[in-house]
């Protein structure tokens, strides 16, 4: 058989998913899809296989496996408490978006480009790039298709924002950008003052990855960005956005890692 075959079959054979697979691997189920396609994998992608299945980079090459590597016991997917199954409905998670509000909030409000429309899109692509590295969103927020990009159903989004004013978690406030209004979502409570205690340390991981690259756009820059976003392509306007669509990304909204590169 060839390798992809090999690696597909490799992976049904313990029976693991694509999304599971690529975690393992440390790669996008994106990429990770490439190589069951038919995709010549890179050296760090076989090595990374080898060491994942017990097989050899030779066995790998040819496709077929040798007695021994037959008879060695597969890796074990199911005792990862971090690999979780697709979620296929993503639900809201109020307390935790009040967390994540929060946290983003303090990093890169006092920016003078953020405002409320960098937000939205920042919250976007935190969830929809997470969704596609691990199958779930981190808020669970869903998200419609407007004439500007997607921005989070209002309903469900104003309803916390509501309780982080009460709690005076947060104070909105309207200030000059140039020539516009800007609408500015300022924490009142710093970072040593809340307990994090609803996102784990990979999603805080994606979340300052998702700061850093993308918190010093302009709205219009964000706005452009999600426009090549092929799950705002799918959707007709005023529609929610299906989380789904991430995995029919192409370039450039596709999350990987450099070294996954095609």
């Amino acid at each position: 058989m060839t390798t992809s075959e090999l690696i597909k079959q490799l992976r049904e054979s313990v029976k693991a998913s694509q999304q599971q697979t690529a975690t393992k691997l440390g790669m996008a189920r994106a990429t990770y899809a490439t190589l069951e396609d038919g995709r010549e994998p890179k050296l760090k992608e076989l090595q990374g296989l080898t060491k994942l299945y017990n097989v050899t980079l030779d066995e790998l090459a040819t496709g077929v496996l040798s007695v021994s590597s037959q008879k060695t016991a597969p890796v074990v997917f199911g005792g990862d408490p971090t690999i979780l199954p697709r979620d296929l409905s993503p639900e809201i998670h109020p307390a935790k978006l009040r967390e994540v509000l929060l946290y983003i909030t303090n990093k890169i409000s006092a920016k003078a480009n953020v405002g409320e429309t960098v937000l939205y899109k920042l919250l976007y692509f935190i969830d929809f790039d997470f969704y596609e590295k691990f199958g779930r969103s981190i808020t669970g927020l869903t998200y419609v298709k407007l004439e500007h990009g997607p921005v989070p159903q209002q309903a469900s989004f104003q309803s916390v924002i509501a309780g982080m004013k009460d709690n005076q978690d947060i104070e909105i406030v309207t200030t000059k950008y140039f020539s516009y209004d800007q609408k500015k979502y300022l924490p009142l409570r710093t970072l040593g003052e809340i307990t994090l205690t609803h996102l784990s340390a990979v999603e805080l991981e994606h979340i300052n990855w998702e700061i850093d690259r993308l918190s010093d756009k302009t709205a219009t820059q964000l706005s452009a960005f999600a426009h090549l976003d092929t799950p705002w392509l799918a959707t007709e306007t005023g529609k929610p956005v299906d989380y789904q669509l991430v995995f029919y990304r192409s370039a450039p909204t596709a999350v990987t890692e450099p070294e996954d590169e095609l």
